[in-house]
């Protein structure tokens, strides 16, 4: 079903089959809060956005944490639950509202991988192109060694990933599952703000375009993605 506006808030809702909870998303612009509305698209949950712009200089708002101590995305409110990181949610929803729809049991083959992807997202990837953005965005850094090694090891990582891509769709198997939501946003929003292509990594590309053809994908960046714009 269609988007609809929360009478208050003036916040995007979506109404679909599954019903069990309103799930407030705290929705940061230009953020990994993206994957959280994406998942519940997936899952047909209803929710609610509610919307954090960004400050001109890229911080997140003050009023953040009021719904956080530490005033980051994403985070989700759950009836009396606030719960931030968006692994822990994604796992959480889940197992709470999706009847484990995504996700992969411990008594399947695939759970070691699955396990793997969900957690090298932010662990692993996300935490070097952080490192790689920061220095990218100082001048005095731009020729210096320590970028040089961050970079060659940023690519030596992207390499890693397109290899294991190599055979089946999905980074779990040859099923989507919630690895691959966890794994976009480093290949998406991230990749706007840092040097250098995928060209020759043929697997993540041929991923990103099965990604991006999913119609819950392209509702969820509508809404939430880089160039989405709050509401009103």
């Amino acid at each position: 079903m269609g988007a609809t506006r929360d009478a208050i808030h003036g916040i995007p809702c979506r109404t679909k089959r599954y019903t069990r909870a309103m799930i407030t998303v705290c929705h940061l612009s230009t953020s990994r809060s993206e994957r959280v509305v994406w998942l519940l698209e997936e899952l047909g949950l209803d929710y609610r956005v509610e919307w954090f712009q960004r400050e001109a200089g890229g911080a997140a708002p003050a009023s953040l944490r009021e719904v956080h101590a530490l005033g980051r995305a994403p985070v989700i409110r759950d009836g009396d639950l606030v719960l931030a990181e968006s692994g822990a949610i994604v796992h959480y929803i889940i197992e709470r509202h999706g009847a484990g729809r995504l996700g992969v049991a411990p008594s399947d083959p695939r759970f070691a991988g699955y396990t793997y992807w969900m957690h090298f997202a932010e662990g692993s990837l996300m935490s070097l192109m952080l490192i790689a953005l920061v220095l990218s965005r100082v001048p005095e850094a731009k020729e210096s060694p320590v970028r040089a090694r961050i970079v060659d090891r940023l690519e030596k990582m992207i390499a890693f990933v397109d290899g294991k891509l190599a055979g089946h769709e999905w980074f779990a198997g040859d099923e989507f599952t919630a690895a691959d939501i966890m794994m976009s946003f480093p290949f998406t929003t991230m990749r706007r703000y840092l040097e250098g292509d995928l060209g020759a990594h043929a697997n993540i590309r041929a991923w990103l375009e099965r990604v991006e053809a999913r119609p819950a994908y392209a509702k969820a960046m509508a809404i939430a993605g880089p160039d989405a714009k709050a509401p009103g």
